[in-house]
């Protein structure tokens, strides 16, 4: 087979991990709204929705389009890279638990998460998604799609930071 049709398979198998994020993100989001959880930054949401959906897309019509030729050193250390952001991602879900969701949704008197990744830095799940965001387009040969996207998101992560940090510092300590 060709790097066409690998790169596809994995594009659809993220797909597939993003559908099951969904899944685990609207019951944690239900969790959170029957203790009192507030939602904030809701405006951003569809955009971010948007871009994660297009990076999916741009990269494989790249890939089929522009049919690059990547060296088998980058596909490798790229497809890596995708394996590892996807554990970050997963530690960050399994460490918050079901407080966990896509959306920015607080739940008053719970203290802030410090374990796992969280004991790291502040954001560790974005590690992930700027990691993936380069990585999975690279694993095809699709720069064109990574750098738009990094770039894109680059923007989309400053707002919604700001909107995660804001909603945080009301927590206790």
């Amino acid at each position: 087979m060709g790097l066409e049709i690998w790169f596809t398979v994995l594009v659809l198998a993220v797909g597939v991990e993003r559908l099951a994020e969904l899944v685990v993100s609207k019951r944690n989001a239900a969790w959170s709204f029957e203790r009192g959880g507030v939602e904030t930054g809701q405006g951003h949401f569809p955009f971010m929705v948007v871009l994660h959906t297009g990076l999916l897309v741009g990269a494989l019509v790249e890939v089929w389009v522009r049919r690059p030729d990547p060296p088998a050193v980058l596909v490798w250390t790229m497809l890596g890279l995708v394996v590892a952001s996807q554990a970050l991602r997963w530690w960050c879900i399994t460490t918050l638990g079901p407080r966990w969701n896509t959306r920015v949704i607080v739940v008053p008197g719970l203290a802030p998460v410090t374990d796992g990744p969280y004991r790291l830095f502040s954001h560790p799940n974005y590690v992930a998604v700027v990691a993936e965001g380069v990585a999975l387009p690279l694993v095809g040969g699709a720069w064109v799609t990574g750098v738009v996207f990094t770039v894109v998101n680059a923007g989309l992560l400053v707002v919604r930071i700001r909107v995660e940090n804001r909603a945080l510092a009301g927590l206790a300590a």
